[in-house]
């Protein structure tokens, strides 16, 4: 067949190193304008972007070939000098390791847009930690709590 045709609709959620509240909403769309460059570049479809200080949540319409660690892993390291270069941060940026990616069909693209779109409302309630254990139990998905990421608490 000479042609691949697919629907495969990925969130990806990752946070800000060590949790630390650095993304501020002066310049969060900056931010997301140049990471939804890199997903088109990358020939992806960015679908929605949003997060709060310490966390951002993508969802990508992705092709077949794309890898995602790939292109996450582009994501981080080019935002990253993007806000270290441009100064955005007071404090040196990084992206903590790891990330989360979860799948669904086209029947859930509205109500993950939604989800998204809506995530600093989300967080006067819940916070980043429950939100993200949460999504690993509803998908089934074996951790060790002891690695998930470096948080903070207190």
């Amino acid at each position: 067949m000479p042609n691949t045709y697919s629907q495969i609709y990925i969130q990806i959620v990752f946070a800000v190193q060590n949790r630390n509240a650095l993304i501020k909403q002066s310049w969060e769309e900056r931010l997301y304008k140049y990471i939804t460059g890199i997903v088109q570049i990358k020939e992806q479809k960015m679908i929605a972007i949003n997060g709060t200080g310490n966390h951002i949540h993508l969802f990508i319409g992705i092709k077949p070939n794309c890898s995602i660690s790939n292109l996450v892993r582009e994501i981080k390291k080019s935002s990253t000098v993007f806000i270290n270069d441009n100064k955005l941060s007071i404090f040196k940026f990084n992206w903590q390791s790891g990330y989360g990616a979860f799948s669904y069909s086209q029947s859930h693209i509205d109500a993950v847009y939604r989800y998204i779109m809506n995530q600093k409302e989300h967080h006067k309630s819940k916070s980043f930690k429950e939100e993200y254990i949460e999504f690993l139990n509803k998908y089934d998905i074996p951790f060790d709590k002891n690695h998930l990421f470096e948080w903070i608490d207190g």
